[in-house]
């Protein structure tokens, strides 16, 4: 069953996704597939490019050329359902409940501290709850992310 990490009350949703890509993919070796809505998905990409200059996190879009998409660590989807070269790591930064996360080994939720942000994600929390998935909270609630 997927392992769910829901990481709430973070006070900077981008930067916080690219600092936990980047430990993700340099520390453990994952492969990480984040979902969000296109334009979320056009500020992951732009600040995936210029977050850290030394520290280039190499990405791409799920539609790009097959060859790139399976080297990628990171690839980036509307849709977990989307084809996708791995079912390791899948990253939510969308406020619906992510298509086809059960199929990976671990589902990792943000939620920031916006109030319609975490409106959303109490209603996902709700979702995999009901379903029986085990959650662990990461809450930033006073710390810097």
């Amino acid at each position: 069953m997927t392992g769910i990490d829901f990481h709430f009350n973070t006070p900077d949703k981008l930067g916080y996704a690219c600092r936990l890509l980047r430990k993700a993919v340099a520390t453990h070796g994952a492969r990480v597939v984040v979902v969000a809505d296109a334009q979320m998905l056009e500020a992951i990409d732009l600040a995936l490019w210029t977050f850290a200059p030394a520290e280039f996190i190499a990405h791409c879009r799920c539609d790009g050329e097959p060859h790139t998409v399976a080297r990628s660590p990171v690839v980036l989807a509307e849709s977990g359902d989307a084809p996708l070269p791995h079912r390791q790591v899948m990253v939510n930064l969308g406020h619906g409940v992510p298509g086809g996360f059960e199929r990976f080994d671990r589902l990792i939720d943000i939620v920031s501290a916006d109030e319609a942000d975490r409106q959303a994600g109490r209603t996902r929390w709700r979702h995999y709850a009901d379903r029986g998935y085990a959650i662990q909270r990461h809450d930033f609630a006073g710390s810097a992310g």
